[in-house]
């Protein structure tokens, strides 16, 4: 199979701190091994209704502002710390990307160039954002898949062939929730999405919310060419991704095993390999020959 690529999301675990973020690029990259780290970027008041940016945390142990609107601006990085985010992933040998949530935030984070722009679950219908990205934005489009109908995955996929754009596309097998439970992972959806889509779109990924790194070995040997998790460095910490996020032993020891297992996702080349030839010798010497 293809080289798979590891996505580290660090999205909002940063806690608001550019420094912190700045040493989970640093762990991600050179200890954890990942291609890429990926963050998130939203324009508040234009995602969310005024009364939603000034209503209460719906869990205020999480919380880092009295409003939902003044926790969700305080883990906001603007457009310059974003440019410094990207440089810090140069510097340590990583992609960067974000995962943009609205139109302004599309336009501020195309204009980086990155190597990649994600479009969560959430707002894989946002056609304007995505007009948009079509039209000005001319790296990869990654889109995950979650909470989106049959109907609706049609349309996008629809909607990227119509713009000329379905090279540039990577569809991901995902599950929004936080945790999600095993049974509701549903990894065979990646296998359906290879035989309707592969012929079509760049490749097929895998987001995934659950516990443990168990399930993205499964995801590669089903074809999953991206494995997208998010990262923090405590599970501890406040905010609501933490609990399903890896710490970096986790993610070290998934981009290992995942890795294992593309190598291993072959044909034999030949009926008796280099590798078995000497044990053939000695072990079947003795056989009786048909």
């Amino acid at each position: 199979m293809k080289t798979i690529k590891i996505v580290a999301e660090i999205g909002c675990n940063h806690k608001g701190d550019l420094e912190i973020a700045k040493e989970m690029i640093m762990t991600a990259a050179n200890y954890c091994r990942v291609d890429v780290v990926k963050f998130q970027k939203r324009s508040n008041k234009e995602l969310l209704t005024p009364e939603e940016y000034n209503s209460p945390h719906p869990n205020p142990w999480n919380s880092y502002g009295e409003t939902y609107g003044a926790h969700r601006e305080f883990l906001e990085f603007n457009l310059e710390q974003h440019k410094q985010l990207k440089e810090c992933c140069e510097k340590f040998g990583v992609v960067y990307s974000t995962s943009v949530w609205d139109l302004t935030s599309a336009k501020e984070i195309s204009s980086l160039n990155p190597q990649l722009i994600k479009v969560p679950s959430a707002c894989n219908l946002n056609k304007p954002m995505l007009q948009y990205l079509c039209d000005n934005y001319g790296g990869e489009i990654h889109v995950s898949l979650g909470m989106t109908t049959k109907d609706e995955e049609e349309r996008i996929i629809e909607f990227f062939k119509d713009q000329n754009r379905s090279k540039d596309v990577v569809l991901y097998g995902c599950t929004s929730g936080y945790p999600v439970p095993f049974e509701d992972i549903c990894l065979l959806e990646l296998v359906r999405m290879r035989k309707q889509y592969a012929d079509r779109f760049k490749s097929i990924g895998f987001s995934g919310h659950h516990l443990g790194i168990a399930i993205d070995s499964a995801a590669v040997a089903l074809g999953a060419e991206w494995i997208e998790r998010h990262f923090t460095l405590d599970r501890t910490w406040k905010g609501t991704d933490h609990a399903a996020s890896l710490e970096p032993d986790g993610l070290r020891k998934l981009v290992r095993d995942s890795h294992a297992v593309a190598k291993a996702m072959t044909f034999k080349k030949k009926d008796i390999l280099d590798i078995e030839i000497a044990q053939r010798r000695k072990l079947k010497k003795n056989q009786v020959k048909w």
